[in-house]
């Protein structure tokens, strides 16, 4: 295996993460060692095998400031998919012990904001900070069809969407609206879905927004912290970006920011029932017996069938 290394102070084989990306063979298995300090660059990561590792998440910062709402060189606005700070594709992705972070500013100034757009075949987060505010996390592939009018610009728009398999252990991610996104089957273990307080309205926020494949697994959570300083009651576990979205929050804690409802229809669509979110065994505050009717509960059986599934599926073997 390769190994290269990337120190700011000109220590490394390289100055800069892209650099040291560039330098690897597409088909050729490599190490990363990333040293302390901000890089404020886009990250572009397409190689069929490649492991990222940083000095720690306090010590390693990937830092860029794009939103969807601010200009694009080619005269237009970003618009989401053009504003990440780090896209991975190709094959097999490992990234750990760093910070990623947009620092474009909350949605309402910016737009949307991606950290990380995650469309490898096969990714692990471990001990990773994921730091954004709306859009911080998309999950790909896309959804067939845009909604609106240059929706998917960005360097998917027109490739074939492609099953994409997650996993994200021991991860921080914070946002506001729609912060965990799209159609790839990720699961979540042991990490911290911290929702940021940016609106001034009744609700601020949505942890989830999945566009999961009719036969996708979408979302899983397992032994997760959801903490803010919202609001009570203010922010919702999910809404389905796509009528087949699926997320399951299976014994995790929840902060008494969580809307009662838990989960909610898309901007007032009338196909969220073909949605599915679940819950099991989660307590806290915000745990609460569910009053919307977009949630059902599982009982322990269905939640451990359920979480083998998406450990089979997205934990690397």
């Amino acid at each position: 295996m390769l190994t290269i290394t990337v120190a700011r102070d000109g220590s490394g084989d390289f100055a800069t993460i892209g650099e040291a990306v560039q330098a690897v063979p597409y088909d050729l298995p490599a190490e990363i060692l990333i040293g302390p300090g901000t890089y404020r660059e886009k990250l572009v990561c397409e190689k069929q095998q490649i492991t990222l590792r940083g000095a720690g998440m306090g010590k390693t910062r990937l830092v860029w400031g794009d939103g969807g709402k601010l200009p694009h060189m080619d005269g237009r606005p970003t618009h989401t998919f053009r504003s990440w700070t780090a896209f991975f594709s190709g094959g097999q992705v490992t990234v750990e012990d760093l910070t990623i972070e947009n620092d474009a500013g909350p949605g309402a100034q910016a737009g949307q904001a991606i950290a990380a757009y995650v469309d490898s075949q096969q990714a692990v987060f471990r001990r990773v900070r994921l730091l954004g505010n709306q859009d911080t996390l998309f999950c790909a592939p896309l959804p067939e069809k845009e909604r609106e009018k240059d929706g998917f610009l960005g360097p998917r728009v027109f490739a074939p969407r492609r099953p994409s398999a997650q996993y994200y252990q021991g991860c921080e991610i914070a946002g506001d609206i729609d912060f965990i996104f799209g159609g790839g089957d990720a699961l979540f273990e042991q990490c911290t879905l911290r929702s940021v307080d940016n609106g001034d309205g009744s609700c601020r926020g949505y942890v989830t927004a999945p566009s999961t494949a009719p036969d996708g697994l979408g979302f899983v959570f397992w032994d997760c912290d959801f903490v803010s300083d919202c609001p009570a009651g203010s922010v919702y576990l999910g809404r389905p970006w796509r009528p087949a979205g699926k997320t399951a929050v299976l014994e995790c804690r929840l902060g008494q920011h969580i809307a009662p409802a838990g989960f909610c229809a898309w901007n007032g669509r009338s196909d969220w029932d073909k949605s599915t979110f679940v819950e099991e065994g989660n307590t806290g505050p915000g745990a609460v017996e569910r009053t919307g009717g977009l949630v059902r509960t599982l009982d322990v059986t269905e939640a451990g069938r359920l979480l083998n599934q998406a450990r089979r599926r997205c934990r690397p073997q």
